[in-house]
């Protein structure tokens, strides 16, 4: 079966997807490398560098793997179909062909979000894992489940928060993913707050009872469904 390759979003590591671990069919390659400056990886020496995000991830984002990208996760997979050879497919999660949306999360809304965590990075941090979780059918319960993998330890330096966060702002993937090497699949929560209400309609699937983190309120279902994408992947 072709392997997946799992990657976290804007002030996630790799221990989100944990939740997850328990539902994999037998025989599937599971991974989940952490991006430069998360976890224990040495952050880039230009963090927002998507040639040098590229070179640093060669070893992980294989040609043989699907790629899934979750939230900002997916904005640079995408993006880096620009830098390396192209996945059997690539997977969004959470994430449209840019971040900022007029019926979603708005550039408005973003720059003055930016503001807030140039003024307090953590107390912003903390906000935002709170944010992100508001369409969870519990979100007290999924912020105390993302609080117990994650805990006080951010897992990632300011400077890779704050080029993040550009990246956010800025990373158009419109035309990349238009002239796609690979099959781009399209996930999304069906309570996605993150998401505008047309790119959640259009999502290949639509995970129900969910929101911008099915990793933590429907694991079993998302990671059946990525399960199913690499199975048809697989030559």
């Amino acid at each position: 079966m072709t392997p997946l390759v799992l990657l976290s979003g804007w002030g996630c590591d790799a221990r989100l997807w944990q939740p997850l671990a328990e539902h994999w069919p037998e025989g599937l390659a599971v991974s989940t490398p952490d991006w430069p400056g998360y976890g224990t990886r040495r952050p880039l020496a230009d963090p927002a560098s998507l040639a040098e995000l590229g070179d640093a991830m060669s070893d992980e984002l294989t040609p043989d793997a699907v790629w899934v990208g979750w939230s900002l996760g997916g904005l640079l997979a995408a993006a880096l179909l620009d830098h390396l050879p192209a996945p059997r497919a690539l997977v969004l999660l959470g994430m449209g062909k840019r971040f900022c949306h007029e019926e979603g999360i708005s550039t408005v809304e973003l720059a003055a979000f930016c503001r807030a965590f140039a003024r307090d990075s953590n107390a912003t941090l903390t906000h935002f894992w709170r944010w992100q979780l508001r369409g969870e059918p519990d979100p007290r319960a999924a912020h105390r489940q993302l609080h117990g993998l994650l805990g006080d330890n951010r897992g990632v330096d300011n400077a890779t928060l704050a080029a993040g966060l550009t990246q956010l702002a800025g990373l158009d993937n419109g035309n990349r993913l238009a002239r796609s090497p690979c099959p781009v699949w399209r996930i999304a929560g069906e309570q996605d707050p993150l998401l505008a209400p047309t790119q959640r309609a259009n999502a290949d699937h639509r995970l129900s009872n969910a929101g911008h983190c099915p990793m933590l309120s429907q694991p079993a279902p998302l990671a059946a469904c990525l399960a199913n994408i690499a199975k048809v992947s697989t030559p």
